[in-house]
């Protein structure tokens, strides 16, 4: 077993507040996370709008807080006017993204109807790749004007009263990209952003905008890109996005198990870039970042959108995720409440089918993936402040991003309960790896939860849904003020810590 590693918990360090909207998820147009994911009538648990209940529940126990819509690549190529109005009159189109059949029969309102179901905030993804400020604006007024106007009574024509009043709102996707319908330069795309960006503060200014940023770290222009875009939209913009996807289809394990150590990277660039944006114009705001996609995504099997055939709601990147994914997408959670000083907006992608937590079958049966059970419990436990964590552990090193440390770690602290909640993964694929914890005062462990399994490549199916689930953790051996606890190799463990005389009710 390998030298123990060392881990200070004090509620005096603190980061930031917890920002709910970290535990964001994303609803694209793209295979089957609509159809057949969470909208699907004529399904057995379809509710009278046609929503799938059993996703609704899971995305509730899964804890999300917000849902992107409706792209993603899709976006860029999207006319929302198709996706409202009688479902009988809406027409077909073609998504050149996914090169998709798209009926058109779930659209904004029944996206805003399925949010306020799940109880997540809308997150609203503008088209600025084939469309521009007009567009925008009569989008913005459809959805969020209260009426007396053509399009907010075209609204309330389609049986929505009252506005959907959406407050986040991306200004495009991944117009970087050269796959992107639209794509552009930074200086076309700044110039775009800016324009539009002043007519939504125009028409609300307390809307909350976010400008694209680089489309993942590897893009030539990463960096430039997002000092160009922000020294044309700084003033008007309040974030920046950032997209990342860790692939673990090239045998790197190690590396793979690190892949936090690039998230970690990537934030603190494109907040050093924004910074530095900022003290060249002499501005004291400080620009957030949007991390609104993130995952685990075996992208090297993907051969490409060129690659597909033409076709309505095909199964598409339905990746299936074991035990080592799950510990990644913890260690990824745990570099989002790191940061959160800076990240103040973060999405999976996706939330169904692709990509995703959860998975269904049409007709069938919804499941809970491995990688859900970390988004679930970390939602639902990272309350309060964030610490400042700094592991002292022993050193793993990689291909990729060198020597990274084996415990990767943060914790949170609820000032109304006094409670220290621990999220932690062990990276070593080799050994158990014991962890001494000291804590602020006397304390009880009111929970402890791990996520490992003796066969890391374990999963779970539809056949066998609870193959992968969070067990009890041996419990950790308290002396006063230090626990003490060993990780399993490949894991992530939560531990919730108690004050031993409970706070009286404020």
């Amino acid at each position: 077993m390998a030298a123990a590693a060392h881990i200070s918990l004090d509620p005096s360090f603190r980061i930031a507040p917890v920002e709910p909207r970290l535990f964001g998820s994303f609803v694209e147009h793209m295979g089957r996370t609509v159809y057949s994911g969470v909208f699907e009538p004529g399904h057995p648990l379809a509710d009278a709008d046609g929503l799938r209940t059993d996703v609704l529940e899971l995305t509730r126990e899964l804890g999300v807080t917000l849902v992107r819509y409706p792209g993603g690549n899709f976006v860029s190529n999207y006319r929302w006017e198709d996706g409202v109005g009688p479902v009988e009159d809406r027409p077909a189109r073609l998504d050149l993204a996914w090169r998709s059949l798209e009926d058109n029969s779930f659209g904004l309102n029944e996206f805003m109807a399925w949010a306020a179901k799940a109880g997540v905030e809308p997150m609203m993804a503008l088209n600025l790749g084939t469309r521009g400020v007009a567009e925008a604006l009569e989008l913005v007024e459809y959805a969020n004007y209260p009426g007396g106007t053509r399009l907010s009574e075209l609204r309330r024509s389609h049986g929505v009263d009252k506005p959907h009043d959406v407050r986040l709102w991306c200004l495009g996707n991944e117009l970087d990209g050269p796959w992107q319908m639209g794509h552009k330069t930074a200086g076309e795309y700044g110039r775009l952003a800016a324009e539009t960006a002043r007519a939504l503060k125009r028409f609300d200014p307390n809307l909350s905008l976010v400008a694209c940023g680089s489309s993942n770290s590897g893009m030539a222009t990463f960096g430039s890109w997002e000092a160009e875009v922000l020294e044309a939209t700084y003033d008007m913009v309040d974030y920046i996005s950032l997209h990342a996807y860790y692939d673990p289809s090239d045998g790197d394990a190690d590396s793979f198990l690190a892949s936090a150590a690039d998230m970690d990277h990537m934030i603190k660039s494109i907040a050093a870039t924004a910074d530095h944006v900022g003290a060249k114009l002499r501005s004291r705001k400080k620009i957030k970042l949007s991390f609104d996609e993130w995952n685990v995504w075996y992208q090297s099997r993907f051969k490409g959108e060129s690659s597909l055939e033409w076709a309505a709601h095909p199964r598409l990147i339905e990746d299936v995720y074991d035990v080592t994914d799950a510990v990644v997408v913890g260690s990824l959670l745990i570099t989002l409440l790191r940061n959160a000083d800076r990240v103040g907006v973060a999405c999976q992608a996706q939330l169904a089918n692709v990509i995703a937590p959860i998975m269904t079958e049409p007709g069938g049966p919804a499941w809970r993936q491995t990688i859900f059970h970390p988004f679930a419990l970390t939602a639902r436990y990272a309350r309060g402040e964030v610490l400042r964590v700094e592991p002292d552990s022993p050193l793993i090193e990689t291909a990729k991003y060198g020597e990274v440390p084996a415990i990767w770690a943060t914790a949170t602290h609820d000032p109304e309960t006094g409670e220290i909640t621990l999220f932690a993964v062990n990276r070593d694929r080799h050994g158990a790896l014991p962890l001494e914890i000291a804590l602020p005062g006397d304390m009880r462990v009111a929970e402890h939860l791990e996520l490992a399994d003796d066969d890391p490549s374990a999963r779970n199916t539809a056949a066998d849904p609870e193959r992968v689930v969070p067990r009890q953790g041996t419990g950790a051996a308290l002396d006063g003020r230090r626990a003490t606890l060993t990780l399993p190799p490949v894991s992530w463990t939560i531990v919730r810590f108690a004050p031993l005389t409970a706070r009286s009710a404020r």
